[in-house]
């Protein structure tokens, strides 16, 4: 089939064209800008079906992990096609699935720190010289934070004191290309952004995608709802990705938790792929096959 989600370099620009041509082939489909990143750049948001009881998906948490973007806008399109055509996903009507529940995609919560990851410092605009000076050395193909040095993954309240302990015992004790929490939780436009939608929508649960590992993380202290762990077996029995928790500086502040800690309600984190981020284009299609059922299950779950 002739997708308009194709392997691509992943920037800015790339997404609203993508984001474009999705709407005007799906004009069913609800496209709008949530709120904006640090530099300015427009946040997207992708909804579908019942929006009082939907579950959602956001990626593009670091810079170098792009492809997260692709494969999320990728979902979105191949539900709007069987919506569009009546034709099934994954072996589920899921237009008559979305009578009653609702999907929505955010591609990419850092538009700044991918942009970074893709085009390099230049793009991080006024911001160029300090994020330079950030990576010491370093690629810009490995800029994980956004464009002040804060990793958005790491800036979400939950267990953020335990965090930042660690991230001092690790010498992380300010701005970096990565791992680096931020002042205070939610000091960031992207987390703030990202939030205040989940405040106000309510969603039922979350998914957040991020790479790589073949792994999914589904647990976040005692508010973990009990269901949950029913849930994750059958998404990686889906998809045949190993189930995990989270230690060290994977354990707390990152958007699953703090979606666990705030609302009580079931919270994952899928690692895409394997290798080393970024992880190459040309496996857009071959990632996405392999968890395409276990994103279908999670909006019907």
């Amino acid at each position: 089939m002739n997708y308009i989600i194709k392997p691509a370099e992943y920037n800015y620009n790339t997404n609203i064209r993508f984001i474009e041509e999705l709407i005007k082939e799906y004009p069913f489909l609800s496209a709008e800008i949530i709120g904006r990143s640090g530099l300015g750049r427009g946040i997207f948001s992708l909804s579908i079906g019942n929006p009082s009881n939907s579950v959602i998906y956001a990626g593009g948490f670091h810079g170098s992990e792009w492809l997260t973007c692709e494969v999320l806008l990728l979902f979105i399109e191949k539900v709007c096609r069987a919506v569009k055509y009546g034709s099934l996903l994954c072996s589920v009507d899921i237009k008559r699935a979305l009578t009653q529940l609702g999907i929505t995609v955010i591609p990419c919560i850092n538009p700044d720190g991918v942009e970074i990851a893709v085009e390099g410092f230049h793009s991080a605009k006024n911001m160029h010289k300090y994020t330079e000076s950030l990576a010491k050395g370093t690629s810009y193909t490995k800029w994980n934070a956004n464009a002040f040095g804060v990793d958005i993954n790491h800036n979400f309240s939950a267990g953020w004191d335990i965090l930042h302990q660690m991230e001092k015992e690790q010498g992380i004790e300010g701005p970096a290309p990565r791992q680096y929490g931020g002042e205070r939780p939610e000091s960031e436009a992207e987390t703030k952004v990202l939030t205040r939608l989940c405040r106000v929508r309510k969603f039922r649960q979350c998914l957040a995608m991020h790479s790589q590992g073949e792994e999914i993380f589904w647990q976040y202290g005692e508010n973990t709802p009990k269901q949950s762990s029913m849930m994750a077996k059958i998404l990686a029995d889906s998809c045949g990705y190993t189930l995990v928790n989270g230690e060290g500086l994977s354990g707390h502040g990152g958007f699953k938790d703090w979606f666990i800690d705030e609302f009580h309600a079931p919270g994952f984190t899928f690692e895409i792929g394997k290798g080393e981020n970024p992880l190459p284009k040309g496996e857009l299609y071959e990632i996405y096959n392999k968890i395409e059922e276990a994103l279908t299950l999670f909006a019907l779950m």
